[in-house]
């Protein structure tokens, strides 16, 4: 299964940028960029202001792969590669996306940030580690981002109208519940911009990992069940 899902990932990105369906979420993410972050703030805070941004940006990623392809293309493609497969190969597009917006906030960040932690910190912490936390963190938001997005659309929710507010909703609860592994990887960035300290979210990410695999493992198997 895992060597069909490559190609059909490939042919959903593709179909992904033809469609420039991925635009509308990569200008509104730039643009609550450009509005949060300033030249000269501290990259701490900056990251973790961008990790936050990132999650509801990856679920409406997710939506614009699975609505990327025409209806009938798709129906020929469930018939020749089966629908579990098609379906996590538009997943697959999506969190590529997800990550190379994820690597590029962390780079525009570092490139406009000023110091690393905030003014009146105990220390001063390295960049390496204050960018490999801020990697990380994104990356953490980016798969529950995706995981928000396979939630809040087919073959979960039959009815697509409301697909975005549910989706908007699993987004607004990864940020604010404190057991989410989003809410403690952003936090922890912006602890880390007062005091100094840096505490890389491993533990965050694989928590992420976990919950990403669940969730594409049973979305994929109602994919199966469910036709569309």
């Amino acid at each position: 299964m895992t060597g069909q899902v490559g190609p059909l990932a490939r042919y959903h990105l593709e179909l992904l940028l033809r469609s420039h369906a991925w635009l509308p979420p990569f200008l509104t993410y730039v643009l609550l960029l450009v509005i949060g972050v300033e030249a000269g703030d501290p990259l701490l805070g900056s990251l973790g202001l961008g990790a936050g941004l990132l999650l509801p940006v990856s679920a409406w990623c997710v939506r614009g792969a699975l609505a990327a392809e025409p209806p009938s293309s798709r129906a020929c493609l469930v018939a020749a590669a089966g629908p579990a497969r098609v379906h996590l190969g538009a997943l697959l597009a999506a969190l590529t996306v997800s990550l190379v917006l994820a690597a590029g906030q962390v780079l525009a960040v570092w490139w406009t940030a000023g110091q690393v932690a905030n003014r009146g910190a105990t220390a001063q912490p390295e960049v390496g580690s204050a960018l490999l936390a801020g990697l990380l963190a994104s990356v953490v938001c980016a798969l529950l981002g995706v995981s928000a997005g396979a939630l809040a659309d087919r073959p979960v929710l039959i009815r697509g109208p409301y697909g975005i507010p549910v989706a908007l909703t699993l987004a607004t609860l990864l940020l604010v519940v404190p057991v989410s592994p989003a809410n403690a990887a952003v936090r922890g960035l912006v602890e880390a911009a007062r005091t100094g300290r840096v505490a890389v979210p491993w533990v965050q990410l694989l928590l992420a990992v976990a919950l990403l695999a669940a969730c594409c493992a049973g979305v994929a198997a109602l994919a199966g069940r469910r036709p569309e």
